[in-house]
């Protein structure tokens, strides 16, 4: 019995570690290849002029220069919308309705930890903090984060939606909306009366804002370096963490397996003993909590959010479930990816491609113009199963 517990822990533990590795050289290498043959069309273009006046180089090199950074920040962002996204991939496995109010929830984990850290930088306690301090900060702040988070799930799906769930669906989707405007006010009143700014910046320590080498490669008389910042670290280690965590909790748990039949027929899993109001309440738990947690690294990473910081990163993490496969988590995991990839590549070579007729502003477009095309010839998301109608 242990030795099968061992390896379904390590199975468990390997295969998303794996899929991770498989979606990300998998995303990259496709776009790259797209972005270099585009670029390779273009040379002799008005765009390949202009970046040779601009950046004394064509638009082919510049485009291989610039694409090692490129793939690292996709990637970076492309794991806060894949930890962001878990929680409606939460919520709909189970309730299958879309809980909006999970991009509010992600504005409270941060805002509990920036403040924590605000606070800390007041006592003196951050300031001249050795490199392993300041990681046990960080850490005390998205453990904050995602306590406020999961406690504030709790406390929507007990009174906005645990009342409604036998409703037609549009009612708990209605309710959700109402919660997301209700929290949103609900942050922007507390900030204004305790600290009375708007704009909250999270302080800096440790070393979170160096940069450190990967590698440099020389070609055609300039360099490909290739570096990457300590917060971008502990980003993408941060939620590959919670990927895992989560997959292992899902899969290979007995709370994990409650959550899975609740998930398939919550009257059947009550009929075999299962409490499936504090599995569901559980389930907007952990969804909160690592939305919190989310909201702290995206805060770590942006440096500065405000009451409405939810709205966007939420809309995109929505995206990236639904692209995935709204309801997997695997798929949360590949959409986030994808898309972070899609907006940064958007953000760092249109408006060089385009000659400046589109900017970063417009990376939008393209990022949701494939969701759009993927949900008409793939409706389920890129790996998205069937989930049968519940009676």
């Amino acid at each position: 019995m242990r030795r099968v517990f061992n390896s379904q822990t390590i199975r468990e533990i390997l295969r998303p570690l794996g899929q991770i590795v498989v979606f990300v050289t998998a995303s990259g290498v496709v776009l790259s290849l797209l972005i270099l043959l585009l670029a390779l069309l273009l040379r002799g273009s008005a765009a390949d002029q202009a970046t040779i006046e601009r950046n004394g180089m064509d638009i082919f090199t510049y485009t291989l220069v610039n694409l090692p950074q490129v793939l690292i920040d996709g990637v970076t962002i492309g794991f806060v919308y894949a930890a962001i996204a878990l929680g409606y991939t939460m919520v709909y496995g189970v309730l299958e309705f879309i809980n909006f109010a999970h991009s509010e929830i992600f504005a409270i984990g941060a805002f509990v930890g920036v403040e924590a850290l605000i606070f800390l930088e007041s006592a003196g306690m951050l300031s001249g903090a050795s490199n392993l301090s300041a990681y046990l900060w960080l850490i005390l702040a998205i453990l904050l984060g995602m306590i406020a988070a999961g406690s504030v799930a709790i406390l929507v799906e007990m009174s906005a939606y645990r009342p409604l769930r036998h409703a037609p669906r549009l009612v708990p989707l209605i309710s959700a909306i109402g919660v997301s405007f209700f929290l949103q006010d609900a942050i922007r009143l507390i900030e204004s009366l305790t600290t009375g700014q708007f704009h909250r910046i999270i302080p800096t320590f440790g070393n979170f804002d160096e940069r450190f080498s990967l590698a440099s490669i020389p070609y055609l008389g300039t360099n490909i370096n290739l570096d990457i910042q300590v917060k971008s670290v502990w980003v993408i280690f941060a939620a590959i963490l919670m990927l895992v965590g989560l997959n292992y909790l899902v899969n290979a748990t007995k709370l994990g397996k409650a959550i899975r039949s609740v998930a398939q027929d919550q009257a059947t899993a009550s009929l075999m003993g299962i409490n499936v109001n504090r599995i569901i309440s559980l389930t907007f738990l952990i969804g909160g909590a690592l939305g919190g947690a989310a909201g702290v690294l995206y805060a770590l990473k942006f440096t500065r959010i405000d009451p409405f910081v939810g709205f966007f990163p939420g809309i995109k993490a929505f995206t990236a479930a639904v692209l995935g496969g709204i309801g997997n988590i695997t798929g949360a995991l590949l959409g986030g990816i994808v898309l972070g990839m899609l907006e940064t590549f958007a953000g760092s070579y249109l408006n060089v491609f385009t000659v400046g007729a589109f900017g970063a502003e417009y990376k939008d477009i393209l990022a949701f113009g494939i969701l759009i095309l993927v949900l008409i010839f793939r409706p389920s998301g890129l790996l998205g199963e069937q989930v049968g109608q519940k009676a």
